[in-house]
């Protein structure tokens, strides 16, 4: 019994760190922005003129993973402004709905090269950016499949089947 108390807490410790590292702070013009350590900004929509802040803040590149058709993506404006600022910008369009393993292996790719650190990802509301966050915490920082989970709801995701494709994505890449 009392290792089973121990596995319990031990559990409940490991998911309060992980999400208790994810620091939700109010920025201008980005929506649910969250700090997820020194290297990883992460939020929803941003607006173009918010880009040049990220800039001030230490950020290096964008990841953006808004699809052009979405309302108020801007992509083109956005690309223009990070580009002005002296952030690079990478556009990763994935949809949700029918998320694409290609684009996971290229957003995993661009996040692990240390010349594009650091770096915020983004999406309209960060449920996306959740869903491959936790998919890279999995696969590249080793973590277990519920801490990675637990930091991505934290984060904004909030899809059942975005959670689902992550964990499947993982069980299908993981070595």
């Amino acid at each position: 019994m009392k290792l089973f108390l121990g596995l319990v807490l031990t559990a409940l410790l490991t998911a309060s760190v992980a999400s208790a590292q994810v620091k939700k702070i109010d920025v201008p013009g980005i929506r649910n922005f969250s700090r997820v350590d020194a290297t990883i900004g992460c939020g929803g929509a941003v607006e173009p003129s918010a880009l040049a802040g990220l800039k001030k803040e230490g950020f290096v590149s964008v990841i953006n993973l808004r699809l052009a058709t979405e309302a108020g993506a801007n992509i083109e404006e956005s690309r223009a402004a990070a580009t002005a600022a002296g952030l690079k910008y990478i556009h990763l369009p994935f949809d949700a709905s029918h998320p694409d393993p290609k684009t996971v292996e290229t957003f995993l790719k661009e996040v692990a090269t240390k010349a594009n650190q650091p770096i915020f990802i983004h999406c309209g509301s960060a449920n996306r950016v959740g869903g491959v966050w936790m998919i890279k915490r999995v696969l590249q920082d080793g973590w277990t499949v519920e801490r990675a989970k637990e930091e991505a709801q934290a984060i904004g995701l909030r899809d059942p089947q975005l959670e689902m494709f992550a964990t499947t994505y993982i069980a299908e890449h993981r070595r």
